[in-house]
């Protein structure tokens, strides 16, 4: 992963968020801790969309909008992500249309039509990447060089920070 994040970090965000089913998400500045959910990448608008129901603290600290953060890792340890931006409630049926499955139909009685169906968007504006090696022996061969060189750190993977607006 470090290589592709340090070619192209917003692809290889993207990338993850395709092949990651949830994370964690959670309003900046609220009394709530952050809590699992499915996420929706549109890569070419920067936005993240969620499904989730309207009596949930979540969408209560949402209001009529709010700082948030999401959080993902890669199932093999190999990427972290912390993404942020502004989280808001959306009517945009399309996208509802868009983004519904049948994992979202499974918490709904009444499907799309249920009363308690709420979209929410996050419209990202950065992210913040790590990568980290998988390799037991790049790590051990990192770990003794900087030990053995004070001068040398270990490299074990990148950090990368993206802005959107900035895309």
């Amino acid at each position: 992963m470090t290589d592709k994040v340090r070619a192209d970090a917003r692809t290889a965000l993207f990338e993850v968020l395709d092949e990651t089913r949830a994370g964690m998400l959670g309003v900046t500045n609220s009394d709530q801790h952050m809590q699992p959910m499915t996420h929706h990448a549109d890569r070419d608008t920067a936005e993240l969309w969620f499904i989730t129901s309207a009596v949930t603290d979540l969408v209560k600290a949402v209001g009529q909008g709010a700082s948030a953060h999401y959080c993902l890792t890669k199932g093999d340890g190999t990427f972290y992500a912390c993404l942020s931006g502004r989280l808001e409630t959306s009517d945009d049926r399309d996208k509802l249309d868009e983004v519904w499955s049948v994992v979202a139909a499974a918490w709904f009685d009444q499907g799309k039509a249920d009363a308690d169906v709420t979209l929410l968007r996050l419209a990202l504006s950065d992210a913040a990447i790590w990568t980290a090696t998988d390799s037991a022996m790049t790590f051990g061969l990192e770990i003794a060089r900087a030990n053995f060189n004070t001068e040398k750190k270990p490299d074990l993977g990148d950090h990368r920070v993206i802005r959107f607006d900035q895309v």
